[in-house]
Parts: C-alpha cells; structure tokens; sequence
C-alpha cells in the first residue's frame, strides 16, 4: 500500500454547510480508520483546511475514496491536494508495509 497525504482547502463560505455536513463526514472517516483506510485525519486549527493520511493501492483507488466524502457532495472542498508521502521515522514509519 502507498501512503498518501490529502489535504483539504475549504471553501471561504462553506462554514455553516461543513457544520450541516460534519456529523456524515466524521462517520465517513471512522469508518475508513476502522477499516484501516485512513491513518489519521483532523482540521486545521485556523479552519481552513484538513490533513488527512490515507493507505491506498494507487492514486486512483484513492480519488475513487474521496469522491465517497461526504464534504465533496456538499461541495465545500474548494482545493484537494494529493502528495505520495513515506514516513520514515515517528509513530507513522512504516505503516505503508
């Protein structure tokens, strides 16, 4: 599996639609933990955006996920950022085995 790093821009007026939407969207990313999809996931503290680590046989496999978000029904995801990522050293090294 190849580790991916997401990262969310929200759109500038989507406050009130993420807070209609965020209970669906948490449940979405709770399940992708449980099933070991999602390596880990959080807002940024300014609000603006996300960070979220993704397992993934492929770019592909991961977009095909993404799309499932509830957030990107809503439409308040203004700008998604996809980097392959290898963590080396911490309490993530290694999970890409």
């Amino acid at each position: 599996m190849t580790v991916f790093a997401v990262e969310y821009v929200y759109a500038a007026d989507s406050t009130d639609t993420r807070n209609e939407v965020r209970t669906a969207h948490r449940e979405w990313t709770g399940g992708l933990a449980q099933d070991g999809v999602l390596v880990a996931s959080g807002p940024y503290g300014d609000g603006a955006g996300a960070l979220l680590i993704f397992k993934a046989s492929d770019e592909a496999a991961l977009n095909s996920i993404l799309k499932q978000d509830p957030y990107a029904a809503a439409s308040v995801i203004a700008g998604t950022r996809i980097t392959e990522w290898s963590p080396v050293t911490g309490m993530l090294a290694g999970i890409a085995a």
